[in-house]
């Protein structure tokens, strides 16, 4: 912890850096401790009742110090203090923006609920698409094609669209769904470069039944803890052309099935079935390839190897880009952000938070999910980082780099699953 000092309220100067033992709604600022901007503030701060106020002189300005106390240096005749300008009536004003502020998180975290629920209805038909593939065909592919239908429908009809991680209130690890991440974040890539309607409904369709091929694999291979050995590879690898023939099994449609057999194909030739490369592999098969290898680098089989989404984000732009349509690429990295949905942020006022909904047009402007540990988790604050203009973020951390507290807080899920907001433009949030 910084170090930390304890100064009368007359003392208060812009540049220091304040904690106010206050609870967050007893006081009308956005955070219980932050760096004083100006003397508007002071007045607010020395109307709230307090006697005296804790300072980090290391968050501080360089040369920000507590002033003399009062009745020091006062003039002689009274001259200064009978001229002064009244303080202004600042504290109505920042009392109305903090209840404007209250309101518009309870608005979040409500549609957080409508937004968990649409989650939950997709991933209980996509456990039972999976489960009665086999067994009923017709229904289930039916019932793929309209969950689809649902989602397409409702992505192209926003006109913002904001994508939230999922927290801890949507029934745990079990429902974390690859296919569902990967139709979510494909249809992202679409939307964005504005494939017709009928196409993206393809892309969505090849996406969630991108990996039926793995149900000609073994489970041995497929839940292995170490690497696979050549011939275990081989083996893993005909999941590609497995998936390909059951395709044509349920009459899939041509495209739907060129997905599903070259999702693994890379833009440099070094993926497989048929090291294809460039644009020899369809479009919308080198869509559902960024998206499948992120949501594995973010979630694979073995959670010990799991990456930061703002570090798997970079290694894909840094060390593999040569593996994926450059272009296409691009747009996914502009889309999710530099920090993507479930990336724990240290904020420029020295506060820790996760990223919790990136508008996909304002990337640079996400939601936050505050930690402060005076307010319960099930009223987290939630930071609009377009609104908050004096607040940017700093950097990322890992998991490792927080205190087991702090991420609890935030964010108790150990994979990272995603969800799109479609109905209100830039307004959602993600659950706390």
């Amino acid at each position: 912890m910084l170090d930390q000092a304890e100064i009368s309220i007359d003392q208060l100067r812009v540049g220091l850096y304040v904690h106010l033992d206050l609870k967050w709604f007893e006081h009308p600022f956005a955070f219980s401790h932050f760096k004083i901007k100006d003397e508007d503030q002071i007045q607010v701060l020395r109307g709230l009742g307090l006697r005296t106020v804790r300072i980090s002189p290391a968050l501080s300005d360089p040369g920000a110090t507590p002033g003399p106390a009062a009745g020091a240096g006062v003039a002689a005749d009274g001259a200064a203090a009978a001229s002064a300008p009244a303080p202004a009536p600042a504290l109505p004003a920042m009392q109305q923006a903090k209840r404007a502020m209250v309101e518009r998180i309870n608005q979040q975290r409500e549609q957080a609920g409508q937004i968990e629920k649409a989650f939950l209805d997709a991933a209980r038909t996509i456990r039972s698409i999976e489960t009665n593939l086999f067994s009923n065909p017709a229904a289930s592919v039916a019932q793929a094609s309209q969950l689809v239908t649902q989602i397409v429908d409702s992505i192209l009809c926003a006109p913002e669209l904001a994508i939230h991680v999922m927290g801890d209130k949507v029934g745990g690890e079990e429902l974390y769904l690859h296919s569902l991440n990967v139709t979510m974040l494909a249809m992202m890539i679409a939307r964005d470069i504005q494939l017709p309607h009928a196409v993206i409904s393809m892309l969505g369709m090849g996406a969630l039944l991108h990996d039926i091929g793995h149900k000609k694999v073994s489970d041995k291979i497929l839940n292995k803890p170490e690497a696979l050995t050549r011939a275990e590879q081989n083996a893993y690898q005909l999941h590609c052309q497995y998936g390909a023939e059951m395709a044509q099994e349920l009459a899939l449609a041509p495209a739907v099935a060129a997905i599903i057999r070259d999702h693994h194909e890379l833009y440099d030739g070094s993926g497989y079935p048929r090291a294809l490369k460039g644009e020899a592999i369809n479009v919308l098969a080198r869509i559902v390839a960024i998206a499948d290898h992120y949501d594995e680098l973010c979630n694979p089989t073995h959670l010990g190897a799991a990456l930061t989404p703002h570090d798997a984000l970079s290694l894909m732009f840094a060390r593999q880009r040569d593996k994926f349509d450059p272009k296409l690429l691009q747009i996914f990295i502009r889309c999710l952000g530099v920090y993507p949905p479930g990336t724990v942020v240290q904020l420029s006022n020295g506060v820790l938070g996760m990223v919790a909904t990136v508008n996909t047009s304002k990337p640079m402007k996400p939601i936050v999910v505050i930690y402060d540990a005076a307010v319960p988790k099930h009223e987290a604050i939630l930071v609009d980082m377009e609104r908050e203009t004096g607040l940017n973020i700093v950097k990322s951390l890992k998991p490792a780099q927080v205190p087991q507290d702090v991420l609890l807080y935030l964010s108790p899920r150990k994979r990272v699953s995603y969800y799109f907001d479609a109905s209100k433009a830039g307004q959602g949030a993600a659950a706390s």
